[in-house]
Parts: C-alpha cells; structure tokens; sequence
C-alpha cells in the first residue's frame, strides 16, 4: 500500500472531518485519485520550484511572491495556471521537494479566494483545476497533516459547488468537460450515492446529444475528440475501481469516439485542420491510440459529421462534406465547406490554415474565413457568416456561425479506375445564386487526384448581380517547396522526401501567392497556396489535377506543349 493510501486508511480509521456542509450526508475523505494521462515532464518540476511558470509560449518569475498575484501575460497561460495541470509534473519528479512545494501551491489558491481572477470561474478552467486536484491527490497529500488536509476538502467542495452552477451556461466541449468533473468529483469521495447517480445521468445524456452516431462530435472540431477522450477513458476506470458499472453512453460514445482518431490522421500523425483544430498533440494521441483495441484502417465515411476520407496508395484525401453546427457550438467553426486537405505518405501537400495553439484571437476571424481553406471563395466573402457586433460576441461568448450552407451533397462511388466523390454546398446561394459543386476523383494508385469546381446558379436561375468574381485556392504546407511553371498553368511540388507532384490547371491561369500555416507547434509559419481566379459567367468552372511525378525535380521543370485533360467521369 502507497503512502497515500495509508494516510488516508489512517485518517479514516481514527476519526473522519466534514468536507462541506454544501454536499448532503457524511463526506469524510477521498477515497481514490483518478488517472491522468497527460504526459508529464518531471524536468518542469525544477522550473516550478525555482518560480519560473511556463505556459502558453509565456514565462512569469514570481521571484518569492505568490504567482496567482501577478497579471497575467495572455489569457492562454493563464487558463493553464488556474486549471492545474500542471502539478503533473510535480508528480513526475516525486520528491519530498516537489511535494511540498505543490502542497504550498495548492494551499495559496485555497487560502486566499479574495484574488480570484474571472477567468478562474470559467467552466472549462474550473472543470480542469477540479480534475486536476482530484488526480494529483496523491501528490499533494502525501505526508501532510489532518490540517492541511481538511482545507483541501473543503478548498475542493467550493470549487464543486461553484462547478455545478456552471452547467447551464455553455455548451459544448465545456458543459461535457462539466459533467466529466462532476462524475469524478462525486466518484472520488466518499459518501456520494445520490451525487453518483445524478452526474451520471446527466453525462451520459450530454454525451447522446454531443457524440454523433458515427463518433464526431457536434461542433465538428476534431480536436474535441482528443479534449473529451483524454478525460473519458480515465473515468471509464474510475467507475471499474469503485466496482460501479459505467454508464452505457460513456461505453458507446468511447467506442464510436476512438476509430475517428484514425480518421483524421495524415500520414505523418498529425489531424486535418478543420474547425477549430490545431497542431495535434502527438503524445496525447499516441496515448489515446494506445488504447484503441481495433487498430484498424479509418472509416471512409462520416455522414453525421460530415467528412469523408479518400485513400489509395499512400494518398490521403480528407474533406469537409457537412453544414456549420449548430449556432450553440459554433464558436470555433469555420467556413471551410467542401474543403480538403492533400497527404502522401508522410509529407502532407494541400492543408488548411488551420488555427494557432495560442494567441489565436490574433487569428481568429481570418481563420476562420473561407479563404483560410482550400476551397472556393466566392467574391471575396465566406461561404458563412459570424456574429461581429462586439456587444453580441460578449452576450455570447464568442462569434457563433449565423448562416451558412444549408444543404450539402456528398455522393462517393467507385469508378473503374478510382473512387469517385461528387458534393455541393449552398452556402452562397441566398447572396449571390451560386451554388458550389467539387467532384473529386483518386486513382486506386495513390497517384493522381483529378478535380473539377464548377460555381454557378441552380437549373433555370439566374446569379444575383454583378459580383461573379472568384478565387479557387490550395493551400500548401510549409514543407512543400513550390515554383509555377514556365506556362503558368501549373505548379511543381517537391515535398520532404524529395518526390515531385505536379498540379496542372486546364486552361486557366496559375498563380503562386504567399499564405501562412497557423497550426506549426512553433506558431504559424510562412506558406505558399495555388490561387486561381476566374469570373462565374465567363469561366464557371475549374479543372485540375495533382499527379506524382516519376521525372526528377529538374526535368518536371521543362514543359510539354501538350497535356492531358483530368479523367473525371462526369
């Protein structure tokens, strides 16, 4: 039995403390710590104890005073200071030092409750830090008093207390964040019955809103399958060693959660940049892959979602076929409707803008636009539309999608020699009488992908005004080195592993601009796209291919006075 454990066996044994008059009947002690799966530096743990907090690409030296008097450097750090995470890596290093200094950390925050920061009560940071203290029990208990002891229970029954309040506010990622505390909280002390029932009813009725029958979540963020898994397997077992069922729903949704890991991931590991996603956090996922007893290929399809995935060979192709979500969880998403992103075994080609780890306020309202993904835009204006009175942003917490496509087509079958994938979206009808259609085609080979973008209005309608002009764009990755070609209807492509692709355009004028890729661990970085810009009445539609070269970097440089048209079976 661990030093914890037996504190706390004695503890009980000897006599029991009030955790708070807030929770009915007798809570007396913790009785168990939930997992973390986080990864854990114990080389931080110096930097903690020397006052130097690290967080978000910021760096505050407290320099003896207590760090949560300091004005924080950006809202990003402190989010990570309130929420606590970081006493993992206190635990990592596991000496009497760190102990005792996570131990004066924590009673800093429990002991002075005048200072508190707004942000401190936001319910993802509130979630987090609840989390936090209940996993890191073992840590900053070990060889502590009774006194000590009892202000931590009580320290934590008002941060619960204050969590179960918060439920009603937000939606999304944070209300299932909520309830995730909640079960922990209630499963980790002792004398919680009622309270065991309760938040388990309430999360696994959460989870049949949010989790989509094919594992995606609402709000189409990929990254919100790794924020939730990351918290629900470790409750899964919380539940088995308290020798509690888990609730059905958390089962299901884990089990239709996991393969869409799979689904999002390119070649080199790292998640397509959808809605709000960022660089993938590789040891997060390695950590949840672990646990993915299936192991096999992606699905190829998510209806409810709205993605499909192309692979052949060592392409990968990953689209977004689906509506904004709905209003209350579109705070994050993106007007990036029928939008892909191009990988070839390790080297990723056609990407997203993505969105950055941190300062993405800096970001946002471009990231989100249209002309950050690599689709059509149409007159310079994004295929939806985004709160943008300040005001309203306040009263809403963000800026939530107001319109968008209303009705997207997504029809995927296979053709003789490849996959065939025909989709639309309506998203600039109601403006402009357009509808966008993008049919693509990946040979079985992995070795050619042919595409055709045709914008125009319905059978028998005409475009609304004078305003026909649009740009079809393909951002590129950083890695990718780009020169146009001598004809300017075509660019060379040498990626990492030194293997050329080609993209060629049928009769249209190719140009080669300046981008920026904002989902590098490093920030955003400095990227090329492919931009082609043509008029809805005269050129209304685009063909195009990428092909892999077999020609070394020098000889695809000399073109053919001749090319051959894209092989799109329409």
């Amino acid at each position: 039995m661990g030093r914890f454990a037996r504190n706390i066996v004695a503890r009980a044994s000897g006599g029991s403390v009030t955790l708070s008059r807030l929770w009915p009947g007798r809570t007396d002690r913790l009785i168990i710590a939930p997992h973390d799966l986080r990864t854990a530096d114990a080389t931080r743990a110096a930097e903690i104890y020397a006052g130097r907090f690290v967080f978000a690409g910021k760096i505050v030296t407290c320099h003896g005073r207590s760090i949560f008097d300091f004005e924080p450097p950006s809202e990003d750090w402190e989010v990570a200071l309130l929420g606590f995470g970081w006493l993992r890596h206190l635990r990592a290093a596991d000496t009497t030092l760190t102990r005792a200094n996570a131990r004066s950390l924590v009673d800093d925050w429990i002991s002075n409750t005048g200072r508190r920061r707004p942000i401190s009560r936001r319910a993802d940071v509130l979630a987090r830090r609840v989390i936090s203290l209940l996993s890191q029990a073992p840590l900053v208990l070990g060889d502590t008093d009774g006194k000590f002891y009892r202000r931590y229970l009580r320290g934590l029954a008002r941060e619960i207390r204050y969590l179960r309040y918060t439920t009603l506010d937000v939606d999304g990622v944070a209300r299932l964040q909520v309830l995730i505390a909640l079960c922990y909280a209630s499963l980790c002390l002792a004398n919680q019955a009622r309270h065991i029932r309760t938040a388990t009813r309430k999360l696994s009725e959460e989870l049949q809103r949010q989790i989509l029958p094919d594992g995606g979540h609402i709000s189409r963020n990929p990254g919100a399958l790794i924020e939730l898994l990351i918290d629900m397997l470790p409750l899964r077992q919380t539940f088995a060693a308290r020798n509690i069922a888990p609730p059905p729903a958390l089962l299901n949704a884990i089990d239709r959660m996991m393969p869409m890991l799979r689904f999002f991931r390119h070649g080199d590991g790292s998640f397509a940049l959808f809605n709000g996603m960022s660089s993938a956090p590789s040891d997060l996922l390695a950590t949840l892959l672990a646990y993915d007893d299936t192991h096999g290929v992606p699905m190829a399809s998510m209806p409810h979602t709205g993605f499909q995935r192309l692979d052949a060979g060592t392409m990968t192709v990953i689209m977004d076929t689906g509506p904004p979500p709905p209003p209350s969880v579109s705070q994050d998403a993106h007007a990036g409707c029928l939008a892909f992103e191009l990988s070839s075994g390790l080297s990723r080609i056609v990407t997203n803008c993505g969105m950055p780890s941190t300062g993405r306020e800096n970001w946002r309202t471009f990231a989100r636009s249209t002309a950050a993904h690599s689709t059509i835009t149409y007159h310079n204006m994004s295929s939806c539309q985004f709160v943008e009175l300040s005001a309203m942003k306040r009263l809403l917490r963000g800026a939530p999608v107001v319109s968008g496509p209303t009705h997207v087509e997504s029809i995927r079958e296979a053709v003789g020699n490849g996959v065939l994938l025909t989709t639309s979206h309506d998203g600039y009808l109601a403006r402009f009488g357009v509808v966008h259609r993008r049919v693509l085609m990946i040979a079985n080979d992995g070795s050619r992908l042919d595409g055709e973008d045709t914008v125009g209005p319905n059978p028998g309608a005409r475009i609304k005004g004078n305003n026909t002009d649009y740009a079809l764009r393909f951002h590129l990755h950083p890695s990718v080195k780009a020169s146009r070609l001598s004809d300017a209807r075509g660019v060379m492509l040498v990626l990492p592993n030194r293997d050329v692709w080609t993209f060629e355009a049928l009769d249209d004028k190719v140009d080669l601009e300046d981008s920026v890729f904002l989902a590098g661990n490093d920030g955003p970085r400095r990227a090329a796209q492919i931009v082609i810009r043509q008029d809805s009445r005269r050129g209304p539609s685009i063909r195009w291919t990428f092909v892999r070269s077999t020609t070394s970097p020098a000889a695809t440089s000399v073109r053919r006075n001749t090319r051959r048209e894209p092989e799109l079976p329409l």
